[in-house]
């Protein structure tokens, strides 16, 4: 069932339905702005541009096409310097929510603290041994 929201862009009321995040008039002006942006991409000298270089030529915004590129719209292996930001240090990453780089420390991290957790179960594990002495009775 739709549920009536306001758009993030122009405050207009729309039903939302899951399927976009903006009313239906700011929904066709964004694909507008997709499809200046996707003719300015497809020419080959300017595949390898820099989101700077495509905010400027076309007037599309940063999260605009951060958004292209995690949705899939704009293929980083098509136009190698595309990406959006890591959600935790902020360099561009094509994948995932995290670049290489903070996944890698994310890792060793998990790592540390399994190998942390494995001794202090052995400590605790050892320290459980009960000794009995031999009474004479």
């Amino acid at each position: 069932m739709a549920e009536v929201r306001n758009c993030p862009k122009c405050n207009e009321f729309f039903n939302y339905t899951g399927v976009r995040e903006v009313c239906h008039k700011c929904a066709q002006s964004e694909e507008e702005l997709y499809q200046i942006v996707y003719r300015f991409l497809r020419k080959r000298e300017n595949r390898a541009a820099t989101v700077e270089r495509i905010v400027e030529a076309t007037g599309a915004a940063e999260e605009l096409l951060y958004k292209w590129v995690r949705k899939g719209r704009l293929q980083p292996a098509m136009f190698p310097n595309l990406g959006y930001p890591c959600d935790n240090c902020g360099h561009l990453t094509t994948t995932g929510k995290l670049c290489a780089k903070c996944q890698d420390e994310l890792k060793a991290d998990l790592r540390t603290f399994e190998a942390a957790k494995e001794f202090r179960e052995s400590v605790e594990q050892r320290d459980r041994v009960t000794y009995h002495s031999e009474r004479k009775r």
